[in-house]
């Protein structure tokens, strides 16, 4: 690296409005980069359903990221907090009618997606969404600064936090110090792990896997600085995609849209409301007090495309074309 060398940032925006929970930035992560033995508990990407405890459970009550700029010491998830891996028995369940999962019920109480799809809230007013969560390449990574091995760095050219397996020296103090719980321990081969942000993929011109793979056209991908690009104009210019718990201090550069779209509380004699069925306080827990402003401008540029008003901030949500939310990326290798 010479002294000439862009510093440039990378950056994801989440549309929770379109996430379906469909799981397939899951599936092309866990299949891409963590399918050997040892690793079955790690998701570089996961989608969790909220209101809920998250994976690994409660993960973020565990500590780290900083505090007033000083490190705050954290916990490393145990094994029953990520779920202890087990074979589910399909056909027992779905065809015999058998309770029995192929391991005893005592051995299973937590796993990815344990509590999909429950939320909070009483009937008829329950509510839920879906959560995706992957490192955050932050600004100030609290795994780079926690690693004595210097085996984490942060990369100028396009800001992803990057650790160097023959470098590390098995400490876990990168899995105890990330407050989003997303590094990992391979215990294995006594090595941590983490999302790379898919480099090889973008070195070679292509979206990583997780936005490619995006059925509903949910995430966008691209430089902070690239005024062209959508994440651009969604976090600097409309100011409506907040980072996900920003008071770790680390810095996040994964970015969500929050849910404005939805149902209406529902009053004793079935009629809609006024008020928004997922509480506006709740939203604020989760992204900030910005994400009232957030909701005001996503909700008023809505109402002028339901008055048939142009918007060019509903046109980049709604992403017409796919390429529109990669920035420089292309979706897959040209044939």
């Amino acid at each position: 690296m010479t002294s000439s060398t862009r510093h440039r940032q990378m950056a994801f925006v989440i549309d929770l409005n379109k996430c379906i929970g469909c799981q397939g930035c899951t599936i092309a992560c866990k299949r891409l980069w963590t399918t050997a033995p040892g690793l079955e508990a790690a998701y570089w990407m996961n989608v969790e359903t909220v209101p809920g405890r998250g994976y690994p459970r409660d993960w973020a009550g565990r500590g780290g990221g900083f505090d007033k700029g000083r490190p705050k010491p954290g916990r490393e998830p145990t094994p029953e907090e990520y779920g202890i891996p087990f074979e589910f028995d399909y056909s027992a369940r779905l065809f015999s009618g058998k309770r029995d999962r192929g391991r005893p019920r005592a051995a299973a109480d937590w796993a990815p997606n344990w509590e999909e799809d429950q939320g909070a809230g009483a009937y008829p007013n329950t509510y839920f969404f879906y959560l995706p969560r992957m490192c955050n390449h932050c600004d100030r990574p609290a795994c780079a600064e926690a690693c004595e091995a210097g085996a984490i760095r942060k990369r100028p050219e396009d800001g992803l936090v990057l650790l160097d397996p023959d470098r590390c020296d098995g400490s876990r103090a990168c899995v105890a110090a990330c407050p989003y719980a997303k590094t990992f321990f391979d215990a294995a081969k006594a090595k941590a792990h983490k999302c790379h942000g898919c480099f090889p993929r973008l070195e070679a011109g292509l979206a990583p896997a997780c936005v490619a793979q995006c059925t509903g056209r949910a995430m966008h991908v691209g430089f902070l600085d690239d005024g062209a690009a959508s994440v651009h104009k969604l976090v600097r210019q409309w100011g409506v995609a907040l980072p996900l718990m920003d008071g770790f201090g680390t810095g996040p550069n994964v970015f969500y849209i929050p849910p404005f779209i939805g149902p209406a509380v529902e009053g004793p004699d079935g009629t809609a409301g006024a008020a928004a069925r997922i509480p506006d306080n709740y939203l604020a827990s989760l992204f900030g007090p910005d994400v009232r402003t957030a909701l005001r401008v996503l909700r008023a540029e809505r109402r002028k495309r339901g008055r048939g008003e142009p918007s060019e901030l509903m046109d980049l949500l709604i992403g017409r074309d796919a390429r529109a939310l990669l920035g420089h990326l292309q979706p897959h290798p040209s044939r």
